[in-house]
């Protein structure tokens, strides 16, 4: 046993509390991860530079794999949730084999197991059982038939997300409208970088409350007033994310708010954010989605008329 002197056991506590909120914040962030679109453009020309990232946007969404292939969202019992097309599955799907297979559920433990069918694959392969591992794991396990696939995601409990790359609402796309590229809205703010430890709770569109990492505080100036956004991050973060809502949410963008990363990380108390790259999330794209929501705390007394506007998939 590790004995500790008392003047430095304060010290010891106040790390270790550190490092399980940093710790439990990690899996919020790595659900997001696949949100941030990065473009690697030299040129100094601000228009080029937004025209090259709504170009890497819309290839993005346009991706046989995108937010608009989602089809499906479906909770998991204990046990075993027995997969396919057919009838009397636990979990019907609208395509593929009558059976897929049963994904079985045990002690926050997930596996797959299939009968003997050429036409599903886990991971590209044909496999008989296998582990599979959920999206805050990290690359979730991918089972697959023709069109249609699906992984596991936790949410306070286990779904499975079904995609379908022939989606309607895929197949009927044709882009997402923005505001005009304004370079006004290309920022250089202060920062105001935030204790240590400091977490934020962020409710998604399920209910379910996630404690997040504060990495600091960006400030600008609009209008003859000061606004504030709290941006998400840790120190191996590349770029901190805002969740936001302005006073165009539900009046021209998307009702939940829009998402943002920033160019890059705070340099000498400056963070440089562009709200032209503002964007729609997830939810904007499919019901099945299990967005954050915006704190009341980034929800800002300004109209934001820049980055995406509001999505309606049936409209394409």
């Amino acid at each position: 046993m590790i004995v500790f002197d008392r003047k430095y056991r304060w010290l010891y506590l106040a790390v270790l509390v550190f490092a399980i909120l940093y710790v439990a914040g990690l899996p919020f962030l790595r659900q997001q991860a696949d949100e941030e679109v990065v473009v690697s453009d030299q040129s100094e020309n601000h228009r080029q530079a937004i025209e090259a990232w709504r170009a890497s946007r819309h290839e993005r969404l346009a991706s046989s794999d995108g937010w608009l292939t989602l089809v499906g969202l479906e909770w998991l019992k204990d046990g075993e949730n027995r997969i396919g097309s057919a009838e009397g599955n636990d979990v019907r799907l609208n395509g593929g084999p009558a059976y897929w297979g049963s994904v079985f559920l045990q002690d926050e433990k997930l596996s797959f197991v299939s009968p003997d069918n050429k036409s599903v694959t886990v991971n590209g392969k044909v496999i008989p059982q296998a582990p599979l591992r959920y999206d805050t794991q990290g690359d979730p396990t991918i089972v697959a038939s023709d069109t249609l696939s699906f992984y596991t995601i936790f949410r306070e409990s286990f779904a499975l997300r079904i995609k379908d790359s022939e989606a309607s609402a895929l197949l009927n796309f044709s882009g997402v409208d923005n505001y005009p590229i304004d370079e006004s809205w290309h920022i250089k703010g202060r920062f105001i970088r935030a204790d240590e430890g400091t977490t934020i709770e962020i409710v998604n569109v399920l209910g379910h409350v996630s404690d997040s990492p504060v990495y600091g505080a960006f400030e600008f100036d609009m209008n003859g007033k000061t606004h504030s956004l709290l941006g998400l991050g840790t120190e191996d973060s590349s770029s901190l994310w805002f969740i936001f809502a302005d006073r165009t949410s539900g009046h021209g963008t998307y009702g939940a708010g829009r998402f943002l990363y920033s160019d890059g990380m705070p340099e000498s108390d400056s963070l440089v954010v562009d709200f032209n790259k503002a964007y729609n999330p997830p939810c904007a794209f499919n019901p099945y989605s299990t967005c954050p929501l915006p704190p009341q705390r980034n929800r800002m007394d300004l109209l934001v008329t820049a980055g995406e506007k509001d999505f309606h998939p049936e409209s394409g």
